[in-house]
């Protein structure tokens, strides 16, 4: 594990999203050590969520068979089958009492107790979220997904593991084949992991162009 008090750590985070692209040329061949994705994914279980409620989940997709159906309804992106793992993130298609004490119970279970505060912000997100209607709460969860998927995108550059995010894809026609409805989940976004095909990929080599820091960034 990287020792973040290290003074290189964050040279070598910044190095490491320098060198990420959204890969187009996957090498089949290559397969993501199953040690790499793992971290991937933890990275994206600590990423932060309003309220600590974690609304989505993410479905790890290695079936070959699986990707080669999914494939069609993403505008035939050809990273989904020449990568090795393929995650799906699908945010919770509601909130509800449920969910939102699942939230709070296991909190309390981990953290050995509760106190009055907090149990005054349960009773508040119960009154506030679910009589909302269930479209605003969906895309509310699905936003917490995207952190996630940021974090699986910058954990997968510092492992030196190719990624491309997409919404290229019919998320009704996902949520049929993963049976994501089915959980109260539906799919937002997905991503793709794998190893770049050296030398057949067109994207790889060019100069990486972002908006200068005056451009992007306003200090008050």
């Amino acid at each position: 594990m990287t020792d973040l008090s290290q003074p290189n750590t964050v040279p070598a985070l910044l190095d490491a999203l320098q060198w990420r692209y959204a890969t187009k040329k996957m090498d089949p061949a290559k397969a993501v050590p199953q040690d790499k994705v793992e971290r991937i994914l933890e990275a994206a279980r600590l990423a932060p969520t309003s309220s600590g409620l974690q609304p989505y989940e993410i479905v790890v997709v290695t079936s070959k068979a699986v990707r080669e159906q999914i494939q069609p309804i993403a505008w035939n992106q050809a990273q989904i089958t020449e990568g090795s793992h393929l995650l799906v993130f699908a945010a919770w298609d509601n909130y509800t009492p449920e969910r939102i004490n699942h939230m709070f119970d296991l909190t309390n279970a981990q953290r050995g107790g509760t106190n009055e505060g907090w149990e005054a912000y349960r009773q508040k997100l119960l009154a506030g979220y679910p009589p909302r209607p269930a479209e605003e709460n969906f895309q509310h969860a699905a936003r917490q997904a995207y952190i996630g998927l940021g974090a699986a995108l910058i954990a997968a550059a510092f492992e030196e593991v190719d990624s491309t995010p997409m919404e290229g894809f019919d998320p009704k026609a996902l949520d049929e084949i993963l049976k994501l409805r089915e959980r109260g989940l539906r799919s937002v976004a997905i991503l793709p992991l794998g190893y770049r095909e050296d030398g057949k990929d067109w994207l790889q080599n060019l100069k990486k162009v972002r908006r200068p820091r005056e451009q992007f960034i306003t200090e008050v």
